[in-house]
């Protein structure tokens, strides 16, 4: 078993809602095990037009190849109605949900489709902020302590959100 974080994005509908659909679908991914949820956060999107995003990371140990955890990604986003056909929609986009594997164990991956850690989760406060919630030493391979790489991106706003009503 592996430890891997999932970053969980959404700025269409109900974001409440599709963060917790999606959750509950990587609770039921096969041999797999849910450890935790970060709070949510609400950042503007980066690069991109559009609603702020409410954003959280999971952690799930898991004994899935990363490549078959990314295939698992892939079906809870197009379950909660994600597209991702080229041409369909454009970059950047707002969407009701995003799924970014963002790491497994200390694997470095550099491949089509999978790039691990994920590229430029290093720059993004969005993601580093709810990761270091679930683990504060947290070292991402490649780039070191997360808590510096978070320093770095200080000017980046990002809002803890109060846990939603169930």
């Amino acid at each position: 078993m592996r430890r891997a974080y999932i970053g969980l994005g959404a700025n269409q509908g109900d974001v409440i809602a599709g963060l917790r659909a999606a959750v509950g679908a990587l609770k039921s991914i096969e041999r797999s095990q849910f450890v935790a949820i970060s709070p949510y956060y609400r950042s503007a999107p980066v690069d991109a037009p559009g609603p702020d995003y409410t954003n959280a990371v999971v952690a799930l140990d898991t004994a899935l190849e990363p490549y078959s955890l990314l295939l698992h990604l892939a079906d809870i986003e197009l379950m909660l109605g994600r597209k991702r056909r080229a041409g369909d929609v454009p970059h950047g986009a707002p969407r009701p949900i995003d799924l970014d594997l963002l790491l497994v164990g200390n694997l470095i991956v550099r491949s089509t489709p999978l790039v691990l850690p994920h590229p430029r989760m290093q720059h993004r406060a969005f993601v580093l902020r709810p990761l270091l919630d679930l683990a504060p030493a947290l070292q991402i391979p490649g780039y070191g302590p997360a808590t510096k790489l978070l320093a770095q991106v200080a000017d980046q706003s990002i809002e803890q959100l109060p846990d939603p009503p169930e």
